[in-house]
Formats: C-alpha cells, sequence, structure tokens
C-alpha cells in the first residue's frame, strides 16, 4: 500500500474557512507533476456530478434551517460518491491525490462545530470511505477572524455565515484531531504569506519517504 508503483497516495488539506486550501493545491500540484507524478486534484463537498449538486445544496445560504444529522448526511453522502467513483479508482493506478477536505472536516464542522457524537461521525466516514485513510493530511491553522475575513471576499457561503463561536471551535476541533493522530497530521500556521506556506508544505511532503524520493530525484 505504501509503494507508489503499486498503490497512489492519498493527501488532504483540511482547516478552517480562509486558511488557504485550494491555493496550497493549486500550487503543490505542478511540483507534484513536474518530479513526474501523476496527480489529480478533487474537493469536498463535489468533486462529482452527483456531489456538486449535494455542494450546492450544502453551501447554499438559501439552505436554511437544515439539522446538523441532515447536514452530516449530506456530506456523507457526496464523499461516498467521491470516493467509490473517483479516489479509489486514482489511487489503484498509482495517482497522487490531492484532497480538498475529508473525513477530518466532518469530525471538525459537524462534531466540534455542531455537537454531533464523535462516534457516530466516525461510524459513517468508514462506511463512506471504504476505510480509506489519508496517508498525509495538512492542517492548515488560522485564526477563525481572519481566515473569514479573506473567505467574505468572494461572498460568504453558509457555513462562513456561522458565528464566531462555531468557527472557534471547528479550529479547536481541528487541532485536537492533529494531536490524536500525530503520525499522519501535520499543523502549519497558515496566517503567513502564501509562498511562506507552500515552503512548509512543501518541507512537510518529505515526512512520506516514497514521494521524497522521487522529488529529490527531480530536484
Amino acid at each position: 500500500m505504501s509503494g507508489i508503483s503499486r498503490r497512489g497516495i492519498f493527501l488532504t488539506f483540511e482547516g478552517g474557512e480562509g486558511c488557504g486550501k485550494s491555493t496550497q493545491i493549486a500550487l503543490l500540484e505542478p511540483v507534484l507533476f513536474e518530479a513526474g507524478l501523476k496527480v489529480e486534484v478533487v474537493r469536498e463537498p463535489g468533486g462529482t456530478r452527483l456531489g456538486e449538486r449535494v455542494r450546492d445544496i450544502l453551501l447554499d445560504p438559501a439552505s436554511t434551517g437544515m439539522t446538523p444529522v441532515a447536514e452530516l448526511l449530506l456530506y456523507q453522502a457526496s464523499r461516498a460518491q467521491l470516493v467509490t467513483e473517483r479516489i479509489l479508482p486514482m489511487l489503484s493506478v498509482g495517482s497522487v491525490v490531492l484532497c480538498d477536505r475529508f473525513t477530518d472536516s466532518t469530525l471538525a464542522y459537524q462534531g466540534y462545530g455542531r455537537g454531533l457524537p464523535k462516534e457516530g461521525i466516525e461510524t459513517l466516514s468508514r462506511m463512506a470511505t471504504c476505510d480509506l485513510v489519508p496517508n498525509l493530511t495538512i492542517v492548515l491553522d488560522i485564526d477563525p477572524a481572519l481566515g473569514l475575513v479573506r473567505a467574505a471576499r468572494s461572498g460568504a457561503d453558509r457555513l462562513e455565515a456561522e458565528q464566531m463561536a462555531f468557527h472557534e471551535r471547528v479550529r479547536q476541533g481541528f487541532l485536537e484531531l492533529a494531536k490524536e493522530e500525530p503520525a499522519r497530521c501535520v499543523v502549519i500556521d497558515a496566517s503567513g504569506s502564501v509562498e511562506e506556506i507552500h515552503t512548509m508544505v512543501l518541507s512537510t511532503l518529505h515526512r512520506l519517504p516514497v514521494l521524497s524520493a522521487l522529488m529529490a530525484k527531480d530536484a
């Protein structure tokens, strides 16, 4: 499972609103491509035709009155489709898959943020992912007050419009989850410049021996 010739590498990017996940993924993709790797980028919720329709419902500010459980199930439905339709097939042919959010986001947002039980979320996540676990998770940590300012530049979606206390709980959730799994999760301070964060992301990738060796060979 660890060799890229036998199975791909699954990297996930996590963090609160406005932390810069999409930007860092966009910077990392060509670096890996130039190292001779087959790279695929996906996002949650979404990533498939069905998933994008679910995404529209979840993030639409007009989706008022959604219960926490309904929200959780919609995220898991989108994830189940994405894993089966795209992620697992990509990994089976040796691709490096960069995923913008995954199961940690559900634990942080619907668990810590909404107060749903962690055990139930984890059970649903295992079903939705076929027990798939990322090789490495990069958590971009940022003060919610700063992150929301960045995110609001393009207009606030339903989650971005939540109260500050909600976003503080989400941030704490990500940090606690990272502490629980230090071998998989790396926390990076996302308050710096895009270039500074990109440098730290590249340094973090050397925790994966196979990926590090391929990148060093290219360099």
